[in-house]
Formats: C-alpha cells, sequence, structure tokens
C-alpha cells in the first residue's frame, strides 16, 4: 500500500485543499480517495502501482465516457417519449459531445487540479471533457450507479439540458451537409490539399463543391477540422434549405 500513500501524500503536499475542494464539487465526502487521484493524474506523471499498472486518469475517463452515455440516454428515452431511436441518439451525442463536455470541465475549473509534469498552456482544449469523465468516473466506482446519476443530473441534466435548444444545436456541419445532399440526391465533394504557406505548423485547405461548384472554403490545422470549417460556411450559405428539406 506504500504507492497508493506515496501518490496520497505527494496530492497532500501539492495541494492540502484538494480533497475539500472535490468533495464540494461531488456533493460528497470521498470513500477511496485514491480515485479522485488518479482521476486528476496526468500520464506524464509516469506513476505505476506495484504491478507496474500505469496510474493516471485514462481508464477512468473510460468508464466516465460509458456512465455518461446510459443516464443521458435513460433521462431521454424517459423525457422524449416519442423520439425514435435515431432522435434519441442524435440528442445523446449532443449532450455528450465534445464541446459540450469541455465546457462542463472548464466550468468546474478542474484542470486546476490536475497533477502533470506538462505545462497547464500547453495542453489542448479536450483537457477539460477528459477530466470530467474521469471524475465521473471515480464518482462511479467509488459511490456507485444511484450516486452517479446523482451527480450526472445535477452537474449536466439539470443545468444544462433543455430540448428545444438541443434539438437545434448542430455538432457537426459536415454529417448535416451531407445528409441534405443526400437527400437532394445532390453530389458533394471535399477536395483536401496541404497549404501550408508561411505558417510553421502544417496546414490544410477544403474546397466544398456541390453538384460540381465551389460553394465555400476553409483551412484548419488538421483535414478534418478544415472539411469542417468549410462544412459550416456551407451550411449558412444554405441554412433555410437545409433546415426545410430536413425538417420534412
Amino acid at each position: 500500500m506504500n504507492y497508493i500513500r506515496n501518490i496520497l501524500n505527494s496530492r497532500s503536499k501539492n495541494d492540502g485543499n484538494f480533497f475539500l475542494e472535490i468533495q464540494k464539487i461531488i456533493g460528497f465526502k470521498p470513500k477511496d480517495k485514491t480515485l479522485y487521484t488518479k482521476a486528476f493524474t496526468h500520464r506524464s506523471m509516469n506513476m505505476k502501482d506495484k504491478n507496474g499498472m500505469v496510474l493516471n486518469y485514462e481508464r477512468l475517463e473510460f468508464i466516465g465516457d460509458a456512465m455518461l452515455g446510459a443516464v443521458i440516454a435513460a433521462y431521454l428515452y424517459d423525457e422524449v417519449p416519442e423520439g425514435d431511436e435515431g432522435y434519441l441518439t442524435k440528442m445523446r451525442s449532443k449532450v455528450v459531445s465534445r464541446e459540450h463536455l469541455n465546457e462542463l470541465g472548464k466550468e468546474l475549473k478542474l484542470i486546476d487540479f490536475v497533477q502533470s509534469k506538462i505545462p497547464k498552456s500547453n495542453f489542448g482544449n479536450n483537457i477539460h471533457g477528459n477530466l470530467f469523465e474521469a471524475l465521473v468516473g471515480a464518482v462511479f466506482l467509488d459511490k456507485g450507479y444511484k450516486e452517479c446519476k446523482k451527480f450526472i443530473h445535477k452537474n449536466v441534466i439539470n443545468e444544462h439540458i433543455d430540448i428545444e435548444t438541443l434539438e437545434g444545436k448542430v455538432i457537426s456541419y459536415k454529417s448535416l451537409l451531407i445528409e441534405w445532399c443526400q437527400k437532394e440526391k445532390s453530389t458533394f465533394d471535399y477536395n483536401v490539399y496541404e497549404d501550408t504557406g508561411n505558417d510553421n505548423i502544417k496546414h490544410f485547405s477544403v474546397k466544398l463543391s456541390i453538384n460540381g461548384k465551389v460553394v465555400a472554403k476553409g483551412r484548419a490545422t488538421s483535414k478534418k477540422k478544415a472539411e469542417e470549417k468549410a462544412s459550416k460556411r456551407a451550411f449558412f450559405v444554405f441554412q433555410n434549405k437545409i433546415n426545410k428539406a430536413l425538417k420534412e
């Protein structure tokens, strides 16, 4: 048990208020403190247990993702009895989207608690959502489904879910545009090419064509982001037509 004690001691030295602050967030006194320590330990710390197993938040993140999906799915099933499988799947995806989870993590200021050898300023935006998922996973393993469900309802459902708002929220402009093109039997093409220019970081540009005509362009640090940016611009060009067609 020395490895666990060392982790707890390390956390106490770095932040004596850690468990007090976590208790305020989760709403109860932690039963197994090591879970919450692990939930905020980045892989750069290179911590391992006595069996050589890696100690960081990534496995808890996996559990948290599953619990969020299950609880949100059950809520939507009860809340929208007329919703079919496709509708419920889309709505759940909007709630547990990476963008939304990042917002939740930022609101709770979870990055303030992370232990890492990497400066916090160097983390990407997804660290916020990753930590939130890890915290959900820790709550589930520490207190079980009932308390985990209560935590998710308090921090996700009660505060952030409005069915009407969610229905109008777009999580992927590319998917929406492709759905519209397929329904309208229109051809579409994403012509992506490397466009580094004078930038130190590699960039990609994309030309989005519909029925052989270029309707939008996008440029970003990845092909996926460039395609999404072009799709978003195209969506606002055809917004009225798309909304009308997809509602029919």
